[in-house]
């Protein structure tokens, strides 16, 4: 028996419709889940169910006889299922024959339950179906957050996306506005519709190169011009989208606008060229627009020796130190300690070279807060060209970096909570899915992938048996062996998944149907559904299949008990080079021990 409190926490967020057409029985039911669920509305035949259901709109499961005056429960479920599809319909009745369980199955019953009715049997049924209903809505609201998140991105960037030969496919409302173009005028077009005149064709060349021979992201300034001839810089990130063989599928661009940044330092620069006749002038607006410069941006000095000379108000403000504290520290006082000391050491040089740095950095505030900064570091030279000062122009963008972070844990967590819901129909537990994707991160990680494949298939993987949602539920949850008909009919789940998903232009999610396709192939060829053999596995599969056999091996389930862990080593031994890739097994075998401590982690 499960958990009363996990039980009760999904039943009491369900309204039920509870048919009978026996007094006895109904008031007995009726009183055992009053106390138990949400709602509870009773019927006594199936005419008066399909009534109620067909007059309410927030009916999440129906309980029903099958034998019943007026309209059965199959009757019913039959015209259930032509109104709502998707609502589970549990049937309790005498009948335990073949031929019955394979109608109800057609008519897409979620499960039965054989009269006289055992109240636990009954219980954890409902519980099941239950928790299917409550995640499935959890999910509903996560993808509508995602949306919000997605709005609000959309509307604090200029984004446009084009295909693999740089012709516009989308562009969004501020490119609309800056651009003077409708999206009707320049999707369809090349990229190139906005570029300046005055940019020379090599400025491009070297972007192109970077993000289509590299495959790299591109980030800098661009000079563009608008319908209306109108200047306009971008400060712009260009990413290539990759597919899962390498192949780049489009490109997508995030700018912002930097006109009136560019039109300043342009005219300082005039300013600073005047004659001496005018040097007074041009130090009062130098002093003017420096005065300015300090009030919209967060500054800091450092001398050549490395040592904090000035930072502004706007910077004590961020960060928290008053300037007495600050100034006369080294510039390593404000790193952050869980950089790389490497990267921190290539990005330190960077800065106090010759040409300065322009790139993001995170800082420690003074309450230990990270601090996300775009950062342009400028080295100040004297007449001689000698560098005596750099100076430090900061923006704080940390409010963008976390959204950004919120967006990549709400994905995690939606593919968590859709690789729930399949686990949930097969009465295995949340922490199957967690356990096999840190197994297949840690078989990555020993593997030597890369950090792009480690985190895609760590994501990936808890999506392994998103197929088993269209496998009935009397196969799902029958506790003996599967017959050779019910086999077959379990073995689709791959199929089913990789279908669900393969259209996918996401990377997680063609990932995902991947491996919902391969984690069942055998290295011997003897898998299925593809007969794939050796390395013709994907990799993504290969990983998760020892991932997944580990696990549930090690694990309860309603057809079997849990094995001994000397029992479950001896059958890799025994299925190194047959099921599994013998590689995967060694590696397995030499980090057992973080295996079990990840077991151990996140047990049930």
């Amino acid at each position: 028996m499960k958990n009363i409190d996990d039980i009760l926490k999904y039943l009491k967020q369900i309204t039920l419709l509870y048919v009978e057409d026996d007094q006895s029985t109904m008031e007995e039911v009726s009183y055992f889940l009053q106390s138990k669920v949400k709602n509870l509305i009773t019927a006594k035949n199936g005419k008066e169910a399909l009534d109620i259901f067909k007059s309410s709109d927030d009916i999440d499961v129906i309980i029903s006889d099958v034998k019943m005056p007026v309209m059965s429960g199959l009757e019913l479920a039959k015209e259930i299922k032509k109104i709502s599809v998707d609502t589970p319909i549990l049937i309790t009745t005498a009948f335990n024959d073949s031929k019955f369980l394979f109608e109800a199955i057609n008519i897409g019953i979620a499960n039965y339950i054989t009269k006289p009715i055992n109240l636990r049997i009954l219980v954890e049924s409902f519980y099941d179906v239950s928790k299917s209903i409550v995640l499935e809505k959890e999910n509903k609201e996560i993808y509508n957050t995602l949306s919000q998140y997605k709005d609000i991105v959309d509307e604090r960037s200029i984004i446009i996306k084009t295909d693999s030969n740089g012709i516009i496919t989308y562009v969004n409302e501020p490119f609309v506005k800056i651009s003077g173009y409708s999206k009707e005028e320049i999707i369809g077009h090349n990229f190139n519709i906005i570029r300046h005149e005055d940019v020379n064709s090599e400025y491009f060349s070297n972007l192109w190169h970077t993000i289509k021979d590299e495959k790299k992201l591109w980030q800098g300034e661009i000079k563009n011009q608008s319908k209306d001839k109108v200047t306009f810089y971008l400060d712009t990130i260009i990413k290539p989208i990759l597919d899962l063989d390498g192949n780049i599928v489009e490109y997508i661009s995030l700018s912002t606008d930097i006109t009136d940044l560019v039109q300043t330092r342009e005219y300082f620069k005039n300013q600073t060229q005047k004659t001496a006749l005018d040097l007074k002038d041009s130090i009062n607006i130098l002093s003017q627009y420096k005065d300015a410069v300090n009030k919209s941006n967060i500054i800091i000095r450092v001398d050549k020796n490395r040592k904090i000379s000035h930072v502004n108000d706007a910077f004590v403000e961020i960060f928290g130190f008053s300037k007495d504290e600050i100034i006369g520290q080294d510039y390593s006082f404000l790193k952050n300690p869980n950089l790389n000391e490497q990267e921190y050491k290539e990005f330190v040089e960077e800065v106090f070279s010759e040409n300065g740095r322009k790139g993001i950095i995170v800082n420690k505030s003074k309450d230990h807060r990270d601090i996300y900064c775009d950062v342009y570091t400028y080295p100040l030279k004297d007449l001689d060209g000698n560098i005596f000062e750099y100076i430090g122009i900061r923006h704080d963008i940390t409010e963008i970096v976390e959204l950004h972070k919120e967006l990549e844990d709400t994905q995690r967590e939606i593919i968590y909570k859709l690789g729930e819901i399949s686990e949930s129909r097969s009465q295995e537990t949340g922490q199957h899915v967690k356990r096999v994707a840190e197994y297949s991160k840690l078989l990555a990680t020993k593997l030597d992938l890369n950090e792009e494949d480690i985190n895609t298939v760590f994501t990936a993987s808890p999506m392994h048996d998103i197929g088993k949602i269209s496998i009935p539920d009397a196969i799902l949850h029958k506790p003996g062996k599967l017959d050779e008909q019910e086999w077959e009919i379990m073995k689709t789940h791959s199929q089913i998944g990789y279908d669900i998903l393969k259209n996918s232009s996401r990377t997680i999610l063609k990932a995902a149907a991947e491996i919902s396709h391969t984690h069942h192939e055998k290295w011997d060829g003897s898998g299925y559904p593809l007969g794939l053999k050796g390395e013709d596995i994907p990799i993504f599969g290969r990983i998760t299949a020892i991932a997944d056999v580990f696990d549930a091996l090690g694990s309860d389930r309603s057809y079997k008990k849990s094995w001994p862990i000397e029992s479950i080593l001896e059958l890799f031994h025994k299925e190194r080079a047959k099921h599994f890739d013998p590689i995967l097994v060694d590696i397995f075998f030499e980090n057992i021990d973080e295996f079990l401590e990840i077991r151990e982690k996140f047990k049930d």
